[in-house]
């Protein structure tokens, strides 16, 4: 078993960093000239991506901890989902400021107007009370409410490859695959929790 002191001083800083290489490749590209034409098009893809990625891996944490034994992934969880925040930040501000360029009444249109813009803004708005809830005295203050409130990930996770299907339009592999794993997640659990109502 992986000790407390492990966890705390090697594992956690380590994949600080690890969440981090990602946007660090991104701005080297940038910083480089390797994007495309459409520089605002890659940025919105590569944080929308990692959003979806970062959900993804947060939501394995727990079918992992259960068919291995590895409790000690559950203490990264936490970090996990704040790094699916950060990215759905960083989407957020891309199209407000890069795109949309901070007029208001254009991103308001958008998410009235056009559906994709709808499902993604309303799974980010979801996003925001999970973040600020991730922490030792919200799960002491909130309890079962707090189990109730964290399970909006799912349909959040949901949401967001639902905008990205909606997004993409034609080249729909990739959102596809993400979907493929989201359901995948989600069946193992409704088993696992049909299971324990029979047993």
């Amino acid at each position: 078993m992986m000790s407390e002191q492990t966890i705390r001083w090697l594992i956690k800083p380590v994949l600080f960093v690890l969440c981090l290489v990602p946007l660090g490749l991104f701005t080297f590209d940038v910083m480089s000239g390797e994007l495309s034409a459409d520089p605002v098009k890659d940025a919105t893809l590569f944080t929308g991506d990692w959003t979806l990625r970062f959900l993804l891996i947060t939501l394995c944490v727990t079918p992992l901890r259960r068919l291995f034994g590895w409790i000690w992934l559950i203490k990264l969880r936490r970090m996990l989902g704040l790094y699916a925040f950060f990215y759905a930040c960083l989407h957020f501000t891309v199209w407000f400021w890069l795109d949309r360029e901070l007029q208001l009444g254009d991103v308001i249109e958008d998410i009235i107007k056009r559906p994709y813009i709808t499902v993604g803004f309303s799974a980010f708005m979801m996003l925001i009370p999970l973040a600020i809830t991730s922490n030792k005295y919200s799960i002491c203050r909130l309890k079962k409410r707090w189990q109730k409130l964290h399970k909006l990930v799912y349909l959040i996770a949901a949401l967001g490859v639902l905008h990205f299907l909606w997004l993409v339009k034609s080249d729909v592999l990739e959102p596809l695959i993400y979907g493929v794993l989201l359901i995948v997640l989600l069946s193992i659990r409704a088993w696992w929790e049909r299971r324990a109502k029979t047993i």
